[in-house]
């Protein structure tokens, strides 16, 4: 694996508390034979080092998986502060694994957030992480060949911005967004950034409406899948077949590859990222 072009791996396609949920014990959490899923993560790979996009509550579980392939974890690059996208930094300070000065990027409120609140900062106090900023449109250099550059991403900023990222590797590029509030609030349009790139990672955190019963779907905002499939309908063949649907709630049905609405999205000539899957950049 060491030896492969520079490249992104799926480490993870779940919503902020994986899947199964703790504290679901509906069908799609507890039928018999159901697939776990780990919280969404990239893990953009060249020269046998490894930068995390997100690090999550399942950050163990993606460094063990990363560890498996011979990479090495040579820094994380953090998209917001909700739950599922930057928690698993506990695992980096003296209790756990005591890395040293390891290079974490994050936007300029993030940053602040992470810096002024405990347990956070004391990672950086004690040396175990070193701190970067995110500008929005100024490429960081992760190796001579690979870069990656943040874009803002309208999304609720209770504790900081959002960022995506554009991953750019000698041939090809990825774009990976998470989380999002709605299609319809990006300047330039989504549409603009998925033309640009070769692989698009989007947030499909719900498939329907009628997916959480009783509960005010409205509250909790991300662009419904079934939305998307319409929207990104009206691209042509060669751009539709770039989307690989990520970060999944535990109830979305795209989990089970079994089912009706995984289908439709293969018939949409779209796609659900898998766990595992691998993109040369």
């Amino acid at each position: 694996m060491t030896k492969r072009q520079p490249h992104a791996l799926v480490l993870g396609v779940a919503q902020d508390g994986g899947h199964p949920q703790p504290g679901c014990d509906h069908g799609c959490c507890e039928r018999p034979g159901v697939d776990h899923h780990l919280t969404t993560c990239v893990a953009v790979v060249d020269e046998g080092q490894g930068w995390l996009l997100d690090a999550g509550p399942d950050l163990r579980a993606h460094l063990a998986r990363l560890s498996s392939t011979g990479i090495e974890l040579a820094g994380i690059l953090l998209t917001h502060g909700h739950i599922g996208h930057y928690t698993g930094l506990m695992f980096l300070g003296r209790e756990a694994m005591n890395t040293e000065a390891l290079p974490v990027w994050a936007a300029p409120r993030l940053a602040e957030f992470l810096a002024s609140n405990g347990p956070w900062e004391q990672l950086i106090t004690a040396g175990n992480i070193e701190l970067r900023i995110l500008e929005p449109g100024v490429p960081v250099s992760l190796t001579h060949r690979v870069s990656a550059e943040a874009f803002e991403v309208p999304h609720r900023d209770e504790y900081s911005e959002t960022v995506g990222f554009l991953i750019s590797g000698p041939g090809r590029s990825l774009i990976y967004v998470p989380d999002t509030d709605s299609w319809d609030e990006w300047d330039p349009a989504v549409e603009v950034l998925i033309e640009r790139a070769d692989i698009a990672l989007l947030d499909a955190t719900f498939f329907d409406r009628a997916e959480l019963p009783g509960r005010d779907i409205s509250t909790i905002a991300h662009p419904l899948v079934v939305e998307s499939l319409a929207r990104f309908g009206e691209l042509n063949e060669y751009d539709r077949a770039k989307i690989r649907f990520t970060h999944l709630n535990h109830s979305n049905p795209l989990l089970d590859p079994e089912s009706e609405e995984f289908v439709r999205v293969a018939r949409a000539g779209m796609a659900v990222a898998k766990e595992g899957e691998i993109f040369e950049l």
